[in-house]
């Protein structure tokens, strides 16, 4: 294994900070930064490729680290100072480990391959936390992939890769820039899958969840959190549909994280009864 000792912030330290920071440096070296024992761990199990380790003196690492730094085939490992390590280290608490990983190609071939595909679409996500959540629950009911659309928060942002605690890692997330790429895979999809349908979300006044019926191979709109559905996206939908709300609520609508998690909720739900 090979190791660069690092004792100042070196041209290689300096590409640590912009893969941390900068979104247009990430896709240029096609490599984020990782950090967090679970998201580590879930990286390795998923067959992500590592590039490089990142960690402080050998002497301080615990079991875990040293194991995965003997096992773990890299390119190079870095070992920094414990300043430079607190400083690159997103964490009150220093992490011990942090990883340099390549990115994945966005392929939605990969999603043709389901028996009977239940599919997220999230259009233009414009809050980090929101696309960590949503990844969180499409890994939490087993969501065949989920499409980002659009203009959107990178993907492969820290906050993201953190905020799906690990799920990040075990769930197909592919980028489409462009509506008419979307639409092709949708017609691929309707000519594979009979009864193939789209459902867009709205928080408007349409049909209530419950009477959709999601047993078939299904695609969920998801629209962005200020502006909701974009109107192309709309007139693809087979369906508009929203979750009823009380009477007496003062709320105009969920945390689109929150009615995700619904809508997959329910899905998941009907085919469970179908199944059994």
């Amino acid at each position: 294994m090979k190791v660069s000792k690092i004792y100042s912030k070196n041209a290689a330290y300096q590409k640590f900070e912009v893969l941390k920071s900068n979104r247009n440096k990430r896709y240029k070296y096609n490599e984020f930064l990782v950090e967090g024992v679970r998201n580590i761990n879930e990286a390795i199990r998923n067959h992500w490729e590592i590039a490089s380790f990142i960690y402080s003196g050998e002497n301080k690492l615990s079991g875990w680290a040293k194991e995965i730094l003997t096992n773990v085939e890299t390119e190079v490992n870095y070992q920094l100072t414990p300043q430079l390590m607190a400083d690159i280290s997103g964490k009150e608490d220093t992490s011990e480990l942090l990883a340099i990983v390549k990115m994945r190609k966005d392929d939605l071939s990969a999603l043709y391959e389901a028996e009977n595909p239940l599919i997220a679409v999230f259009d233009r996500p414009s809050n980090k936390g929101n696309l960590g959540t949503i990844i969180r629950s499409c890994d939490s009911f087993g969501i065949d992939g989920l499409i980002i659309t659009g203009h959107a928060v990178d993907l492969y942002d820290s906050n993201v890769v953190t905020s799906s605690m690990g799920s990040f890692f075990n769930v197909p997330v592919f980028r489409v820039s462009d509506n008419k790429t979307l639409f092709d895979f949708f017609d691929k999809m309707k000519n594979k899958f009979p009864g193939f349908q789209i459902i867009g979300t709205t928080a408007h006044r349409e049909k209530p969840i419950f009477q959709v019926d999601f047993t078939a191979p299904t695609a969920f709109m998801i629209g962005n959190e200020t502006d909701g559905l974009n109107r192309a996206f709309k007139e693809r939908c087979d369906v508009l549909m929203t979750i009823p709300m009380s009477e007496r609520s003062s709320a105009s609508s969920f945390n689109v994280g929150c009615a995700a998690t619904v809508f997959f909720y329910e899905a998941v739900r009907q085919r469970s009864f179908k199944e059994a």
